[in-house]
């Protein structure tokens, strides 16, 4: 691609595609492109929401027909210097984690490392918060350490605690309230990641970086 391809999505709604593959740089793109159109306030935009290799904006058309805020957005798309300073917004997180999961042990026994060794390598890392999505709260984080890296559970669980930090495939995360999942559980965290009372809820936003702490 040599530049952002819009794409309508339904009849109230476009996806600016930055780029073919996802990867950190393209995500961290998507999260300031959001973050500059939803400060340019554009008449008729209702909505905003990044995702790791595009940006979705939908519109309320009894406020404004397509067109209208579309050209608007594809000015503020077109300012590219714009992203540098939205980018140094983001928030940074620390999440102090006991490692003490249900799977840690056969995670280490299936990467071919030691426990600690596991812990060390997913602590020592600065992750990026590529999108939010699954679940209100919810932050897919990465890139995690390529050796640590396995596929989603065969089975999942029925039940997976909230504050559980959990990894698949390339990414961690950390699930905001009980649910099904089936990513590896390997440590846990009272941090609250979602709460309707609070404002915002949802305490990760695509751009921000997370730490994890181990804890006793």
């Amino acid at each position: 691609m040599n530049g952002p391809v819009v794409l309508p999505l339904g009849e109230a709604a476009i996806t600016i595609r930055l780029a073919e593959t996802a990867g950190v740089d393209v995500a961290e793109r998507a999260a300031a492109l959001a973050e500059v159109i939803r400060t340019a306030a554009i008449d008729g935009v209702t909505e905003v929401v990044p995702a790791i290799a595009s940006v979705s904006v939908f519109y309320n058309l009894r406020d404004a027909s397509v067109a209208a805020p579309t050209a608007h957005v594809l000015d503020v798309v077109a300012q590219a210097g714009a992203l540098t300073s939205a980018a140094a917004s983001f928030a940074a997180h620390t999440i102090p984690t006991r490692y003490d999961g249900p799977d840690l042990d056969e995670v280490a026994e299936r990467v071919h490392v030691p426990r600690d060794e596991v812990i060390r390598r997913h602590a020592e890392r600065e992750y990026h918060v590529l999108a939010i999505g699954f679940l209100p709260g919810w932050g897919y984080l990465g890139p995690l350490d390529p050796a640590l890296s396995l596929p989603r559970r065969t089975t999942p669980r029925t039940r997976v605690p909230a504050g559980s930090v959990a990894i698949a495939g390339v990414q961690t995360g950390v699930y905001p309230r009980v649910t099904p999942g089936g990513w590896h559980l390997i440590g846990a965290t009272d941090v609250v990641l979602f709460d309707p009372a609070r404002e915002p809820p949802a305490l990760f936003r695509a751009g921000d970086r997370v730490r994890f702490v181990p804890v006793a």
